[in-house]
């Protein structure tokens, strides 16, 4: 392994090597040879012989059920259990490599609703001071009579709460439906398709799909040949059906959509240059018609409604290489939407001359409304926004579960690394199975359709995707989640390598590799370890277990803005993990050329304050000539870049404050200020234009009057610590340029992991969870402390 950095290495390289530890830990000894009957491939081999081996084989060797023990039992159970620390020197490898650690405390052990009350009690008779309460109630005691504190009073605090979510989710329940998207509008007469360069009258049904092409005609989905194609076949059919039979349009390329496409764009325009009263006026508009959407009355507590609105009609873009690309959604009609409402509620009125498809009113189930989508005949729902009390319980029963793994993954382990070995070819492919999605983090996977996306997970792999290299060295190539790229070179134990290679031998590429496993034999397998255990715990177990493995090796030292980089750099271990990929976007480069220069600014800044302290000192060079030298990389030709950008920054400012001023006079019935007066004001930045080329010509630059040393001093030290933060900026621009931070922070890593680094190392909620994030997690946030472990 070559020396060099991470940072220099390929995010698969970096992932792969990181985990080669990880499987040094499971590394096996050989076997014998396996029989050959076993070699050949399910479909290739007597149905009957094979069910007759391996359910004679299952029931033979198969554990007994576990059931999760009681909080009483656990509570014994935890007396006799030693926790084990690893010592695994890899970050990430310690995933699985000390994993196997069963630190249980009696507080863990809790029942959920108990745990929660002494999880609170606890840090609350610790706070001492505003600066440990959360953000909500620190607002609440700075500003008795503003709505934060109502919202304060009004929060149901459910992990709280004597019982946490069961069967049935509310009691009563009262919500005034879904908003429709509004009815399309006609284009103007003058604005029409052409075929064959002549204009085409389509039927307004027509009009509104191909305004849906037109609108979008500059983007990359319209260049795309699928994309072009089935939204073509979807236009014809909608031209059909709505009485186009005898227009004659049968040719995609003789479709001309540009004055289509020029009357969305000057409406863009047009919608750009508002002022921000007008702007203002359509928002309150349309929060107006919102505003009795966005609430519902569950239980008789209000809650947040998440996602009330219609998704309006279109053309599907899909993610990667989706086959559906291009494909009309459908405009959905209240006669195909399912309202779930309390049986002494009103029922919300559907639209005007419409009716709903059926009203239940079934309290096992947390939806408000359902509908089919037509693209992939795939459910939607209406539910409870993210920071609502059935979402909350969700997600904390969610991650109670990943942290109850910990006290039955070593065994887990133990069995499957035995599995491997096994004669009976269905029993060594579940292990194999398990064995990849606890150390890769694979997802579970399922079948796809023909006309889906072609991404799979483990179960679901084909014998294409994997390819071997000397060494143990597997090679994993498909598209994961999200048509998103998984391609890894890792080394595997002996045994699971050699096990790999006898899946594939005698079958063709398109073979399922697990041909004697699906999602669903694996889950149910996995039930008879721990209640409630799927797939999917292993990949949330491992993630918040490798956060906090990353979060243990951060020194509680430095500035907020280190332990921040700190902290992401952690979340980037757990991504990395994850494959939650990303390509770099395209306004990237834009970005860090804007950082950089703002460092080099704030360099020459620098450089000239110190020249100004050998103007009142000379002396002082003598004592630290580098303290007083100029960075290499302030040439003559970058100090002018900087000096433009300065003055064209000093000036679109001056020119927003005179627009901004003018526009609040207008709402006000005054006056305009005249061009004059912002002639004067740009007078400032030809002053300052002025005072930068003399001081360039005469190669030192004037002190200001009262300006000292120790003053100078003082400017410098601040400016230094600037470039510091701005240097961990770019940093962390850069590290996470093709890692996806955000997806593993949400719904993989504990939220309780984030609010106790927050607190712990002093580094202020506000910087790791955004606003809609701090709600989302509330429970978190006002449950845990610093000294808090998954």
């Amino acid at each position: 392994m070559s020396d060099a950095s991470d940072d220099d290495i390929p995010l698969s390289k970096r992932k792969s090597r990181a985990i080669v530890a990880i499987k040094k830990v499971r590394d096996s000894n050989d076997t014998g040879e396996d029989s050959d009957s076993d070699e050949i491939p399910l479909k290739k081999r007597q149905k009957k012989e094979i069910n007759n081996a391996v359910s004679k084989k299952v029931k033979k060797e198969s554990p007994a059920p576990v059931v999760s023990t009681s909080a009483n039992g656990s509570l014994q159970k935890a007396a006799k259990v030693k926790s084990e620390n690893g010592t695994a020197e890899s970050k990430v490898a310690k995933v699985a490599a000390e994993n196997g650690n069963a630190e249980s405390t009696a507080r863990s052990m809790l029942s959920p609703a108990k745990k929660s009350r002494a999880i609170t009690k606890t840090s609350r008779s610790e706070r001492t001071s505003d600066d440990e309460a959360p953000l909500v109630k620190r607002k609440s005691a700075k500003t008795a009579t503003t709505d934060a504190e109502k919202d304060e009073e009004d929060l149901y605090k459910w992990w709280e709460a004597e019982e946490l979510d069961g069967s049935i989710k509310w009691t009563t329940l009262q919500h005034n439906g879904v908003l429709f998207p509004p009815p399309y509008e006609p284009l103007p007469d003058h604005v029409k398709l052409r075929y064959c360069d002549k204009p085409v009258d389509l039927p307004m049904e027509a009009e509104e799909v191909a305004g849906f092409f037109g609108a979008m005609l500059n983007t990359d989905h319209a260049r795309n040949p699928v994309f072009q194609n089935n939204f073509f076949k979807d236009f014809l059919d909608v031209l059909e059906n709505a009485g186009g039979a005898n227009i004659k349009i049968e040719h995609f390329e003789h479709c001309d959509f540009t004055p289509i496409f020029n009357y969305y764009e000057e409406k863009r325009m047009q919608k750009k240059a508002m002022t921000n009263a007008e702007k203002k006026q359509i928002k309150e508009e349309k929060e107006a018609i919102e505003e009795k959407y966005k609430v519902c009355y569950l239980d008789g507590r209000k809650e947040v409604v998440g996602n009330f609105r219609i998704e309006p009609p279109g053309l599907f873009r899909g993610r990667g290489s989706h086959p559906k690309t291009g494909k009309l959604k459908s405009r959905v009609m209240p006669e195909q939407v399912t309202i779930n409402i309390g049986p002494e509620a009103n029922v919300p009125d559907p639209p005007e001359g419409h009716e709903w498809a059926e009203v239940k009113h079934d309290n096992t189930v947390s939806w408000l409304a359902t509908w089919k989508e037509n693209i992939n005949s795939a459910t939607k729902y209406v539910f409870l926004a993210a920071n609502s009390s059935l979402k909350g319980m969700s997600d904390y029963k969610k991650f109670e579960k990943a942290r109850e793994l910990k006290n039955h993954i070593e065994r887990i382990r133990k069995a499957y690394t035995e599995g491997l070995k096994d004669s009976v070819m269905a029993v060594r492919q579940r292990s194999t199975a398990m064995y990849l999605i606890d150390v890769l983090a694979l997802r579970a996977g399922g079948e796809k359709g023909e006309d889906e996306a072609d991404t799979v997970g483990c179960c679901s792999l084909r014998c294409e995707h994997i390819s071997f290299m000397p060494g143990n060295i597997v090679v994993f190539d498909f598209l994961g989640k999200d048509s998103i790229q998984f391609y890894q070179e890792v080394k595997v134990s002996h045994q699971v390598y050699k096990n790999l290679r006898l899946f594939k031998r005698n079958k063709d590429p398109s073979d399922d590799l697990f041909d004697r496993l699906d999602p669903g034999l694996l889950n149910r397998h996995l039930q008879e370890y721990m209640l409630g255990l799927t797939a999917k715990v292993f990949r949330t177990y491992n993630a918040s277990k490798t956060m906090q493995d990353q979060l243990d090796l951060i020194p509680n030292e430095g500035s907020v803005n280190q332990k921040y980089v700190a902290f992401n750099a952690a979340n980037r271990a757990v991504a990395v993990l994850c494959n939650h990929q990303r390509t770099v976007s395209k306004g990237h480069e834009l970005v860090v050329g804007k950082i950089e220069d703002k460092i080099f600014e704030v360099k020459w800044q620098r450089y000239r304050l110190s020249q100004q302290i050998l103007e009142l000192d000379p002396k002082l060079r003598t004592n630290d000539e580098a303290y007083f030298e100029k960075d290499p990389g302030l040439t003559e030709e970058v100090i002018d870049r900087l000096v433009s950008q300065i003055l064209q920054r000093e000036t679109l400012k001056i020119t927003k404050k005179f627009e901004k001023d003018n526009e609040k006079r207008a709402n006000e019935n005054e006056e305009p200020m005249e061009e004059s007066v912002l002639k004067e004001r740009l007078e400032a930045v030809k002053a300052l234009e002025k005072e930068y080329a003399q001081e360039r010509k005469k190669g030192k630059p004037e002190v200001k009057s009262g300006m000292t040393v120790e003053k100078l001093r003082g400017q410098i030290e601040k400016l230094d610590e600037r470039v510091v933060n701005m240097g961990l900026q770019l940093k962390d621009k850069e590290d996470n340029s093709t890692v996806a931070l955000t997806t593993s922070k949400i719904n993989y890593i504990d939220p309780r992991l984030t609010v106790m680094f927050s607190k712990k190392f002093d580094v202020p909620i506000e910087k790791l969870f955004s606003k809609t994030l701090r709600e989302k997690f509330k429970w978190a946030i006002d449950s845990a402390d610093e000294n808090w472990r998954f």
